[in-house]
Formats: structure tokens, C-alpha cells, sequence
């Protein structure tokens, strides 16, 4: 397995006023290559497991397996050398002070923005950049910090994949964009993913997205994953199902303001 959660339990502030359970005995297996879609109301642990994965905290219980290694107590910026992550926000996973060539530059595994950026690599990033049909190929030299929402989430994307991690695991990575950029930056991913084959977890409110995306589908509430599809099963599931699927789970309808049904 690429990746085995057994029995992870979170609780912040233990003890105090403000204690909050937020995973409770979570499980998981992922082999090789799978796609994994996420869905779950606000709360429900969805960017608490990524952040267990990556090494944000230390679970109180359970064990974390990459690729077969321990990495349960392992430190985050270890965890990252084979874990890609996107946030949100496109104003995370780059630096806005340094160039579009700089930043790949980074995450092609440079020692800093001094660093000698070979003709070689130049012509790496120009070719990787031409993939997102945004022109920054031709803009390499300017600041990060000028870019759109839009052009810093793929420009992340690139720098995330630029040499493929064993996991990527994506948080909502489209949400803050317009429509028209969110599917260029989903199509994006699709391919960089099946390029590669790169194991991926993702995090969505559409709940559409959710059933077409990947091989498989697993719905959280409580810290814990309530619903795990795949195969024919999933297939055949319409959006008004997996939603009655989610309320036999957990017991109470899926509620999210943020939710698109389509």
C-alpha cells in the first residue's frame, strides 16, 4: 500500500474548555496510483487528515505508513520531500518576492534564489510552464506576487509535481478560483496526475467532481470516514444517492453552505 492510516485519533486543547475531538480511530488505505476524491461537511476532518499526513501535529494515537515507511513521528519538511500539497488560498506554496523560474527552480530542488539556473532546467521550466496555456513560459522573469489567483494556484501545481511526489494531496485547490480557471486548473491536474501516476487525495465541494474524478470516493464526518466507494458501485451513484448514502452513514444530511451539487 502506498499509504495505511490505522487507528489516527486527534484531540487539540485536551483537558481545557476548548478541547475538540478531530479524528476519532480514522482508517484508510491507499494502493498505488489511486485517485481519491473527499467529501464531508466544515468540521469534519478532512484538512485535519492532511495535515496528520503531513506532519502539521503529531497524532495522539495510531500509526502513519508512506510507501511502507513509518513516518508516524517522522518531521514535516522530511514528510515533504515525497508529499505535494495544496492549500486553498493560491497565495500559498510560492514565493511572491522571487521570479516564476526561481520558484521552480526550488522546487526542482535548488539551494535558493542564487542559485545558477542552468540553460538545461530554463528550458525544463519553459516546457512545463507551456503546458498551462497561460503564457508564463514567456514571462519566467517576472515576480510571482504579479500573477492571478488563478496563474499562482497552476504555477503551484507545477512546482508541487516538478519532480512527482509519492502522495499529493490537494485541499479544495480550485475553490477560490473563477469557474473558467478552476477547470483549466482541474484538467491541469488530471493530466499531471495520470502522467505520473501520482497517488492523490483531494479534497472537493462539488459534489459532482467528487463521482468523476479519480477511481474511488470517501465521505468524512466526525473525524472519521463514514463512506468509502469505488468501482462499479461509485459509478452508478448519482448525486442525490451519494447524498442519502452520506445521511445512512453519519447518520444526519450532509450540511455545507459551500456544496455544489453540480
Amino acid at each position: 500500500m502506498m499509504l495505511t492510516l490505522s487507528h489516527i485519533c486527534k484531540t487539540f486543547y485536551p483537558g481545557t474548555v476548548n478541547e475538540k475531538r478531530v479524528l476519532t480511530d480514522l482508517n484508510l488505505q491507499l494502493a498505488s496510483g489511486d485517485f481519491v476524491t473527499i467529501i464531508g461537511s466544515n468540521g469534519a476532518g478532512k484538512s485535519t487528515m492532511f495535515g496528520a499526513i503531513c506532519g502539521d501535529f503529531l497524532v495522539d494515537g495510531g500509526s502513519i505508513l508512506l510507501d511502507g515507511e513509518d513516518i508516524t513521528f517522522q518531521p514535516a519538511h522530511l514528510r515533504a520531500r515525497h508529499i505535494g500539497r495544496l492549500f486553498q488560498d493560491p497565495m500559498r506554496g510560492s514565493a511572491p518576492g522571487m521570479t516564476i523560474e526561481e520558484n521552480l527552480a526550488l522546487a526542482a530542488g535548488g539551494t535558493g534564489p542564487f542559485s545558477r539556473i542552468s540553460r538545461k532546467d530554463r528550458d525544463r521550466f519553459r516546457q512545463r510552464l507551456a503546458l498551462l496555456g497561460m503564457g508564463l513560459e514567456d514571462r519566467m522573469k517576472q515576480p510571482v506576487g504579479l500573477l492571478s489567483g488563478g496563474q499562482r494556484q497552476a504555477l503551484t501545481l507545477l512546482m508541487a509535481t516538478m519532480n512527482p511526489p509519492k502522495l499529493l494531496l490537494l485541499d479544495e485547490h480550485t475553490a477560490a478560483l473563477d469557474p473558467a480557471t478552476a477547470e483549466k486548473v482541474l484538467q491541469l491536474t488530471k493530466e499531471i496526475v495520470r502522467e505520473h501516476r501520482i497517488t492523490t487525495m483531494m479534497v472537493t465541494h462539488n459534489m459532482q467532481n467528487a463521482l468523476e474524478l479519480g477511481n474511488r470516493t470517501l465521505m468524512m464526518d466526525g473525524g472519521s470516514i463514514v463512506l468509502d466507494v469505488a468501482g462499479e458501485q461509485r459509478s452508478a451513484l448519482t448525486v442525490a444517492e451519494l447524498l442519502e448514502r452520506f445521511r445512512a452513514g453519519a447518520g444526519k444530511a450532509l450540511d455545507n453552505d459551500r456544496i455544489l451539487l453540480a
